[in-house]
């Protein structure tokens, strides 16, 4: 996921001394594999490798962050090696592929 946060209400919640233990919770709840906290194209960003085994569950990772902070989320699918040899790529190419 690469969540994108605006100054506001982001800024508000610093001045009011409750933003870290909202991003301790987020995080905590989704249990991330990675978490790295950056700037991308001067915004605040958070960058958190998550396991999703089914699209059902992007609202319940996107959500808090939308409701908490009015970011912007952006989910991008990886896969292991293992989930690559698992789809079957080289039949694709080959007649009677898919």
């Amino acid at each position: 996921m690469n969540i994108k946060m605006p100054n506001e209400p982001f800024n508000t919640l610093v001045r009011h001394g409750t933003v870290t233990g909202i991003m301790r919770s987020l995080v905590d709840n989704a249990k991330p594999e990675a978490v790295y906290f950056t700037e991308e194209n001067g915004t605040r960003s958070v960058i958190m490798v998550v396991n999703m085994k089914d699209t059902s569950e992007v609202p319940a990772y996107a959500e808090p962050w939308f409701l908490n902070f009015d970011a912007s989320c952006e989910m991008r699918v990886a896969m292991t090696p293992a989930d690559l040899e698992k789809a079957g790529i080289d039949k694709i190419a080959h007649p009677g592929g898919r």
